[in-house]
């Protein structure tokens, strides 16, 4: 008898659901986060378990990477891809466990590439910095727009036609994006930190 295993992973626990390939719940639990705790529980199904789906969340590494050198065949739900998403998920953690298992035993699971543990990081980092880059644009945008409406209230009415970035205008905002560039950079600095620690 084949069975499926699905895994709706959480911050500290996570609820594991086997079922068989009519369907059948086989086993249904909420288990922490303990790699002997859930191996404990597959134990059992491990001839018949044709693979296990962990959801694709922010803490997967520790689980993913653990299942996979115990020799389970495990699989990555690409959690936007997943069609209870689009109007058929429940509230219920074990329905979600379980929808897993039942998209894997029908094919229909949408899969996420697991990346190589040596490759993460590097991954990882570069999702920052891009992350960081665009939250600078941001910024520089935002002080520039602030700067040139606050200068152009500023100016009499005979100057209101004037360009907001004469001379003095320039050299202004100039100093304003300065000023936002160095913010940007001192909290991308304290983010690293945090990240690092």
């Amino acid at each position: 008898m084949m069975c499926y295993a699905g895994i709706d992973l959480h911050a500290t626990n996570s609820v594991l659901v086997v079922i068989d390939e009519a369907d059948r719940v086989l086993y249904q639990k909420r288990l922490r986060n303990d790699l002997a705790v859930i191996f404990t529980a597959l134990t059992p199904y491990q001839t018949t378990l044709q693979g296990v789906v962990v959801e694709s969340t922010y803490n997967w590494y520790w689980l993913v990477d653990g299942l996979m050198e115990a020799g389970y065949r495990v699989h990555l739900a690409h959690a936007p891809a997943l069609p209870q998403y689009s109007g058929l998920k429940h509230v219920d953690d074990q329905h979600d466990a379980q929808w897993l298992a039942h998209l894997l035993r029908l094919g229909l699971l949408p899969t996420g590439y697991i990346y190589p543990k040596a490759e993460r990081a590097v991954r990882d980092l570069l999702r920052k910095r891009s992350q960081l880059v665009r939250h600078k644009t941001m910024v520089v945008l935002s002080l520039q727009s602030l700067h040139t409406t606050d200068w152009q209230s500023a100016l009499p009415p005979s100057a209101s036609t004037a360009h907001p970035r004469g001379h003095s205008g320039t050299c202004a905002i100039s100093r304003t994006c300065a000023i936002g560039q160095q913010f940007v950079g001192c909290a991308a600095m304290s983010g690293a930190r945090d990240s690092h620690d």
